[in-house]
């Protein structure tokens, strides 16, 4: 997948280099297969693109794009007992020597859906004919496939898609570097209210705020009481001597009188 973002060429000519890689990999350290890996990389990347291998995949950055295609694999569904299979025109075999009936009335059905992503054997002229392969490269299986499909895209007789599938993927999961992120959700529902119980609250509130005693030497409570039948003058006045406070001026005598 690293070398497929530098070039769709280099990548069908790295594959061909491990069609049958997987045969090293019995009795040697996954170390070892791992350089060896490298080592033929090296045939195709510069020293810090290869260096820039080493680091995309310490970070498993297309671990991803393998789970995708494993997962549109899962969907076919693949053969049972099938380590490789291919897909024409929706009719899905693992026997090669069955390629060519379904390749007979392919045209019949509908053409399949590519994805971007999707691995496209290089051609000069592309048939209406799709075969997709699912296979994991470096296999004695994908060689055969391959072997067979690529002969057939070359003569512009089909034309070649690959993608990845490992029929008995690893159990244990796979930690990818950069997708723990938090998801911080904002609920924006909208809730009922009881507005008279709102109302009541906030009278509640103003009423004990006018229950405040002393207002710049004034006591309220007292006033009330004392003058029941002024009690919407006093509370103006009240509001009045609250808002001024920063710069209220002494009261006259004949004020006061009034009041």
């Amino acid at each position: 997948e690293f070398i497929a973002e530098e070039s769709n060429e280099q990548f069908w000519q790295f594959l061909e280099t491990v069609k049958e890689l997987t045969i090293y990999k019995k009795g040697v350290s996954e170390h070892s297969y791992y350089n060896l890996i490298l080592k033929k990389a090296g045939q195709f990347l510069s020293n810090w693109q290869i260096n820039l291998l080493k680091f995309s995949l310490s970070l498993r950055a297309h671990s991803p794009t393998i789970q995708m295609f494993q997962q549109i694999a899962a969907d076919e569904p693949p053969p049972k007992g099938c380590s490789a299979f291919v897909v024409i025109h929706g009719k899905s075999t693992c026997k090669t020597n069955e390629i060519k009936k379904l390749l007979k009335k392919a045209v019949e059905r509908p053409k399949p859906n590519l994805f971007k992503g999707d691995h496209k054997y290089p051609t000069l002229n592309e048939s209406d004919l799709v075969v997709i392969l699912y296979a994991e490269m470096g296999t004695r299986e994908f060689a055969t496939f391959h072997k067979l499909l690529s002969e057939k895209a070359q003569k512009d007789e089909i034309t070649y898609i690959l993608r990845h599938y490992v029929q008995k993927p690893r159990s244990e999961k796979m930690y990818l570097s950069g997708y723990g992120v938090e998801l911080a959700i904002k609920s924006t529902e909208y809730k009922a209210v009881d507005d008279s119980q709102a109302e009541a609250t906030r009278n509640e509130t103003e009423k004990e705020g006018d229950e405040e005693s002393e207002v710049q030497g004034f006591l309220f409570d007292t006033l009330r009481q004392n003058y029941p039948d002024l009690k919407d003058n006093l509370k103006e006045l009240r509001k009045y001597l609250i808002e001024s406070t920063d710069d209220t001026e002494p009261l006259k005598v004949w004020e006061l009188q009034a009041l």
